[in-house]
């Protein structure tokens, strides 16, 4: 398996840095990372940037040209978030609708419903996913919210957590219950949810960094027009796998080249502060050996991939992986700084802070090592 860059792939590499070099805005730095965004309240400056990249062509990269998209093989959107990240680029606003929901729409669709599709290219619609609840977040077949098929219409009764984003998206892309709780996956339906509906109460959780990131919404006989029904009512569980693959497809280069750009400003850090001792000089050296074996690891899952197989377990390795260097980065960082680092605006406490929501957003450490305890290593089931 040959994991350098097709002479294809470095031409696209070329000309993804060249394009960066000379027209990403260095004061949305803010929005270099989805996890990172902050309150917005001003959302303009951020979807002229999303805009821009679909003018460009870089929103969308893999989807077929007659939705919007370049039509481009996985290879190319993993350059692309390598390169974003290690400029420290903004992302696009709408990395949820580019990366999940618009792939989702685009296999399971009507023709109506996929004229939200150049919205969301262009950042006019930002989305949200509705997953994960209270008691229901691991077991993604245990959730409770309901939708009442009445007429022409689904009525929507409960509660989501974790959703990313709510707080500025326009639509939701919601998974319901419309059977019974014995159905389990049978009896799920998703539904495309205009956030402006009435009964629609988004609450913002608010993390120990002070940013909120992260909603929860509720609906309260929420009307969702049948129309709205993405795939086959009784089908979500289908069509929620396959927002879940496109997320495992490319996470990992997301990820990854976050983390190598975070290891280059903890190494720049020390350099500066001209750290010699040889135990800290060693910690940083492991963490790049860890960021050198995560981008290998990424090549072989898009290699596999490539070759038309399914997302594996390994994007589970790298996100557990990803979570616990970037945990230990941002915690030397933060030994370096001194007594500096009691100061609530210093970077590095904020980093540190918002890196402990690591281990738990996109899946807990501790589901992530079942999976590959029970995947990779042939262990028998937790439960």
């Amino acid at each position: 398996m040959d994991l350098n860059d097709s002479p294809e792939e470095a031409a696209f590499r070329a000309e993804v840095r060249t394009w960066l070099e000379d027209n990403a805005p260095a004061d949305l730095r803010e929005l270099s990372s989805p996890a990172a965004l902050r309150d917005l309240p001003d959302a303009g400056p951020a979807k002229e940037w999303s805009a821009k990249l679909a003018n460009a062509g870089y929103a969308g990269l893999t989807w077929p040209a007659e939705h919007g998209g370049r039509g481009a093989p996985l290879t190319f959107q993993g350059i692309y978030l390598e390169e974003t990240a290690a400029a420290q680029a903004p992302s696009h606003l709408g990395v949820i609708g580019l990366g999940m929901i618009g792939p989702t729409i685009i296999e399971h669709g009507t023709d109506k419903q996929k004229q939200h599709l150049a919205k969301i290219l262009r950042a006019e619609e930002v989305w949200c996913q509705g997953f994960s609840e209270p008691g229901a977040g691991s077991d993604l077949a245990g959730i409770r919210t309901h939708a009442e098929h009445r007429g022409n219409v689904f009525i929507v009764n409960g509660q989501k957590v974790w959703s990313s984003f709510a707080h500025i998206s326009d639509y939701c892309m919601l998974l319901v219950r419309t059977g019974t709780s014995s159905d389990r996956h049978r009896g799920l339906t998703m539904l495309l949810v205009d956030l402006r509906s009435s009964g629609v109460d988004i609450r913002p959780i608010r993390e120990m960094t002070g940013d909120a990131v992260f909603d929860e919404v509720f609906y309260t006989n929420v009307e969702v027009p049948a129309e709205n029904v993405l795939g086959e009512v009784g089908a979500g569980w289908s069509v929620a796998m396959t927002t879940l693959g496109h997320e495992r497809a490319t996470l990992g280069f997301s990820l990854v080249g976050a983390l190598e750009a975070q290891l280059q400003r903890v190494i720049e850090f020390a350099r500066k502060r001209g750290v010699a001792d040889p135990i800290l000089l060693d910690r940083l050296a492991r963490e790049a050996i860890e960021v050198e074996a995560l981008k290998l690891t990424n090549r072989r899952m898009l290699a596999a991939l490539s070759n038309g197989g399914t997302p594996g377990p390994e994007g589970s390795a790298i996100k557990l992986r990803w979570s616990l260097s970037n945990q230990r980065l941002t915690g030397l960082a933060l030994e370096l700084t001194g007594a500096a680092a009691v100061a609530p605006d210093e970077e590095w406490r904020y980093q540190l802070l918002r890196s402990r929501a690591n281990t738990i957003e996109a899946g807990t450490s501790e589901v992530l090592r079942n999976v590959v305890a029970e995947r990779v290593l042939g262990l028998p089931r937790s439960r």
